[in-house]
């Protein structure tokens, strides 16, 4: 069972690059715009990322050209991919994403993690993409410190098991938040400075 699972461990993070990568391919060739108001040449207040047709892709805030505040991504299609939340310039709160799914529907949770000062710090958890719970782990200062995992059918894992699954889903969650934290970062308004 423990063999199986790994294969469909393995298959679903292969699909979630591959979905990641496709994303992001999509979003380079989507023409964006970027809003912000500007102060002394840096981004400041209300932030938004549109698509050519006007698709709000990102919604958040700046001070000073620091993120502050929740930061709001969508896809292309409308349905809302993650939610970001910053204090001075670093991931600060519950961090969540989710799969994409159709649009005027609640997306399946995907990711979720607390985070304090850029760190995680307290729980995390994944899903499957068919709403079934995948790994929970506890962090205490970027560190998983306890964890819990379940194969595609439900089955737990070891506790060995469950570590590295929790590991893995850190992985692909840190560069998820990664390509926002980049569209974001290369779509800044123009404000004249540097």
């Amino acid at each position: 069972m423990v063999v199986g699972a790994s294969i469909v461990v393995r298959v679903l993070a292969g699909m979630a690059g591959v979905l990641f990568a496709a994303q992001g391919l999509a979003a380079a060739a989507e023409a964006l715009h970027a809003s912000s108001g500007c102060r002394a040449g840096r981004a400041q207040g209300p932030y938004q990322l549109r698509g050519g047709n006007g698709q709000l892709r990102v919604a958040g805030a700046f001070n000073d050209g620091t993120r502050t505040g929740s930061f709001i991504f969508w896809r292309a299609n409308g349905v809302r991919e993650a939610h970001v939340p910053y204090d001075n310039g670093v991931r600060n709160g519950t961090v969540a994403a989710w799969y994409d799914g159709p649009p005027g529907r609640e997306p399946v949770p995907h990711f979720e993690s607390a985070w304090r000062h850029g760190r995680r710090d307290g729980q995390a958890r994944s899903w499957y993409p068919d709403g079934h719970r995948r790994s929970e782990a506890e962090y205490a200062n970027g560190r998983i410190v306890a964890s819990a995992g379940w194969t595609a059918s439900g089955e737990p894992l070891s506790d060995a098991a469950a570590r590295k699954q929790a590991q893995r889903d850190e992985r692909a969650a840190d560069a998820e938040y990664a390509g926002h934290d980049a569209l974001v970062r290369n779509h800044m308004p123009n404000c004249g400075g540097t």
